[in-house]
Order: C-alpha cells, then sequence, then structure tokens
C-alpha cells in the first residue's frame, strides 16, 4: 500500500513540474482560444487520460524502455510533434468559420467532443514533459519493500492527474473567456482563432526540437 507520506512528497513535487506549463497546458490553450471552452474541457479530459497511459505505461516497464531508448523516445516524440503542427495548421486553415461555428451552423472541420477527446489522449501520450517525468521521478517514490510496485505506481500516479485536472482546466476556462471577448467581432475571432492555431504550430515545432536530457 502507498504510504500518505509517498503519496503527499510526490504531490509536491508534481505541483512544482505542472505549475511550469508544458506541451500539454499549451496545447490546452490553443485549443480554447482556437475553438472556444468546450473544446479546451475536452482536451484537458484526453491530455488527463494520456497522462495516465503514460502512468501506466511505465508501472508495467513499457516507460522505461521508451526512455533508455533515444530512438524509440525520438520517435515518440516527434510523432507528438507532427500532430500538434497538423491540429495547428487546421485552425488556421478554418478560422474564418469560427463564427459560423459559435451560432450553431454546421462547419466542414469542425470535431466532435470525442474526437477532440482523442486528440488530447494523443498529445497527452506523446508529451515528452509527461515521459520523463513519470519514467524517471515517479519510480522514486514507490516503496520497494512492500511490494505490488506497479500498483503503487499506478496509485501514486493519480496525484498529478488530479492536480492538472485543477489546473489546467483553469488555464483553459481563462484562454476561452478571452476568447469570449474576441467573439463579439466576426474579425477579432479570426485573429484569435487563427493566433491558437500559430500557438498549436509553434508548440508542435518546439516539442520537435526539445532534445533528452541526457
Amino acid at each position: 500500500m502507498v504510504s500518505t507520506e509517498s503519496i503527499l512528497a510526490f504531490a509536491a513535487v508534481s505541483l512544482l513540474v505542472i505549475v511550469i506549463p508544458g506541451p500539454s497546458v499549451l496545447f490546452v490553450i490553443g485549443r480554447a482560444l482556437a475553438h472556444g471552452r468546450r473544446a479546451a474541457l475536452a482536451t484537458v479530459l484526453g491530455n488527463l487520460v494520456g497522462s495516465y497511459v503514460l502512468v501506466i505505461a511505465v508501472a508495467w516497464g513499457l516507460g522505461a524502455l521508451v526512455e533508455s531508448s533515444a530512438a524509440v523516445f525520438t520517435g515518440v516524440k516527434l510523432a507528438g510533434a507532427a500532430y500538434l503542427v497538423h491540429l495547428g495548421v487546421q485552425a488556421f486553415r478554418h478560422r474564418k468559420e469560427m463564427r459560423a461555428a459559435d451560432m450553431g451552423a454546421p462547419v466542414g472541420e469542425r470535431r466532435g467532443d470525442l474526437r477532440t477527446i482523442v486528440d488530447g489522449v494523443f498529445v497527452g501520450v506523446t508529451n515528452p514533459k509527461g515521459l520523463v517525468f513519470f519514467a524517471a521521478v515517479l519510480p522514486q517514490f514507490v516503496d520497494h519493500s512492500a511490494g505490488r510496485v506497479p500498483f503503487q505506481m499506478m496509485v501514486l500516479g493519480l496525484v498529478p492527474v488530479a492536480i492538472g485536472l485543477i489546473t489546467d482546466t483553469l488555464w483553459g476556462l481563462g484562454a476561452s473567456a478571452a476568447r469570449s471577448w474576441f467573439a463579439r467581432s466576426p474579425r477579432r475571432l479570426s485573429m484569435i482563432g487563427g493566433a491558437g492555431g500559430f500557438a498549436m504550430i509553434g508548440l508542435g515545432v518546439t516539442v520537435a526540437a526539445t532534445g533528452r536530457a541526457d
């Protein structure tokens, strides 16, 4: 069983890491600016699911494989970066259609909630920051003498997920609130939609250019 001391210590470390905006936070902000509050909240949910998939991977040894192999790590990173760029390009291309979407009219590339959640899952799973954190930090808070190590990791992994749910939601709500002001003008809304697209493209490029700590 995971001790209270381990949970609190890991929560403190997780909070320090999470408060520094990384790919997941910037992705949520980009989706909020490009598509609004509903998309931002669906993205938060997807990101958290993707993050917990990383926890499960680390708990059962797959995370260590990815972290120890530079080639595999780079492949995962570049896949996530390419997908971010793709989503950013789509958001920029359809920035002029944002007003119609807000009014309830059908828009060719408008994504449903499930598709938005899946996007978030993919970005969460391929997030280099999350992969390194769970692979390098999470095992340090496990009591090996207590046994059931994978179970301990999966319990501890719920801590950053809970913290991320709060912080990422606040980021998404804040960005979507700013977008609401721009929504009063079709021109301004088009601009903010394009800005969200550019933010995701820039994030993808940044993720691709980020190297391993070693």
